[in-house]
């Protein structure tokens, strides 16, 4: 396209290649996985601006906020898992336990959002730390309508603040579809609550031990409704 003078691509893994220059202006990287951290791409963009941004540079995309909220979504949880309770007469409950582990990516209609959003987790990419990715935090939300809950819902968004004219996408169920669609965490029980009602808990990640691509995910919460209380614990793994 007539700008070799201009653009040298350069081949191979951001840990091993040698760049020609000492420092850089902007560092430019679509790295966001599904439950934005899986696969930790992200680790690698912290590599790079730290050997080489130099201070004042800019990162695109610069700043992610993650989100929870609740869907009901009986007939799904009913086809895809309790179908293991009773499978032409046979109890397979525990390849039903098994599913539940692992947290499915799938688009969500907005009419199954139940509840408000909360964010629990920011991220501002110029100065976040390789051991912030790892972390415990709290969440809150309140139920919008008499329903069920049968899983939390998670989503991220992604902010370019840095361009002259600041550049926004959400991957929510109210947004345009993207392709990393939305992560649904089923719970064990089904919730019966009424408008007003409040979930409190914390959500934990971390890399796996065994493949750090891979992130155990513990979703722990509490809710005192008006009709009904649930709590639980639950472990996830996102492989």
């Amino acid at each position: 396209n007539g700008l070799s003078d201009k653009i040298t691509l350069l081949k191979g893994k951001m840990e091993e290649v040698i760049l020609p220059y000492s420092k850089v202006d902007i560092i430019i990287s679509e790295w966001m996985g599904y439950f934005l951290l899986y696969e930790s791409m992200l680790d690698t963009v912290l590599l790079a601006r730290d050997k080489y941004l130099q201070p004042g540079g800019m990162i695109f995309p610069d700043t992610a906020t993650m989100v929870i909220s609740t869907i009901e979504d009986g007939d799904y949880k009913e086809e895809k898992l309790n179908f293991w309770s009773d499978v032409y007469g046979f109890k397979m409950s525990c390849i039903r336990d098994a599913a539940m582990k692992e947290p499915l990516v799938d688009t969500v209609e907005p009419r199954f959002v139940n509840s408000s959003q909360c964010v629990f987790k920011t991220i501002d990419i110029l100065t976040v730390k390789k051991e912030d990715l790892t972390f415990n935090v709290p969440f809150e939300i309140t139920v919008e309508r008499d329903d069920y809950v049968h899983a939390f819902i998670s989503w991220f968004d992604i902010e370019f603040r840095a361009c002259h004219k600041p550049v926004t996408f959400s991957t929510g169920p109210f947004a345009k579809y993207t392709h990393w669609k939305q992560t649904v965490f089923y719970t064990k029980d089904t919730m019966t609550v009424c408008k007003g009602d409040v979930i409190k808990g914390t959500i934990e990640c971390a890399p796996n031990a065994e493949n750090p691509r891979d992130l155990d995910i513990i979703i722990d919460y509490k809710m005192t409704g008006k009709e009904d209380s649930a709590e639980d614990r639950i472990e996830y793994r996102m492989c």
